[in-house]
């Protein structure tokens, strides 16, 4: 079984994805685990002199950059803390960082996360997270696309859902055999032909020829890349 530890800020903005539908189900069956992890309730618990010598807790997850810029960045210690709260003695554990800079990720390296025990994804927001975090913590920096999101959330979600497939008994018998078939980019099912505002759509006349090396030649054409 593998464990998901996500430490996010916003944990009801994926859990409820992660409830439902297959990945759901694989939870239930015990085949993967999902643990949140609030980087505020991991602030820091010291104190300091405040407005006329009282004393107050810093509570707060971001503060400003150094060096100036827009936004806020968030603290390496409360990151750090939710981070320990995850690992604790365990060995072997994979930290994830995500980054627009980062390896993009794809099928091979879903498949090679498929066999960890482990896994911690960190999500950033805001104008990002202490660059000292990812030195601490080794961690590797992954990206799902050329392109800039608002947190982390919903790559640490799609990481979760590519790498569960590759997990015996997540998906049922004949989704699993999907990964051994051809795939194509197109299918279809019943009518035939879908009427749709003045205008008739058809399936390939070949999907309904029985003529199964015809059928594996035409999904091989039309081929998911």
């Amino acid at each position: 079984m593998i464990h998901f530890h996500i430490i996010t800020l916003f944990p009801e903005s994926i859990e409820p994805y992660l409830k439902a539908s297959i990945i759901g189900k694989a939870q239930d069956r015990k085949k993967i685990k999902v643990s949140f992890y609030d980087p505020k309730k991991y602030t820091h618990t010291s104190t300091k002199l405040g407005t006329g010598g009282r004393r107050i807790q810093d509570e707060r997850v971001d503060r400003r950059p150094y060096g100036g810029g827009p936004g806020m960045v968030l603290r390496p210690e409360p990151i750090l803390r939710a981070v320990a709260a995850a690992i604790g003695k365990k060995k072997g554990v994979e930290v994830v960082f995500f980054s627009p800079a980062g390896a993009q990720f794809d099928e091979s390296i879903a498949k090679d996360y498929s066999t960890a025990k482990n896994i911690v994804f960190i999500c950033g927001h805001y104008e990002g997270i202490d660059a000292r975090v990812e030195k601490i913590l080794k961690a590797k920096s992954v990206s799902v696309g050329p392109y800039v999101l608002t947190g982390g959330e919903l790559p640490a979600a799609t990481m979760i859902d590519a790498i569960s497939r590759f997990i015996p008994g997540v998906l049922g018998k004949a989704e699993s055999l999907e990964n051994s078939r051809v795939s194509s980019s197109e299918v279809y099912t019943r009518p035939d032909v879908l009427k749709w505002k003045g205008k008739k759509y058809s399936v390939p006349e070949v999907l309904k020829s029985g003529h199964h090396a015809k059928i594996e030649e035409w999904k091989k054409s039309t081929k998911l890349a």
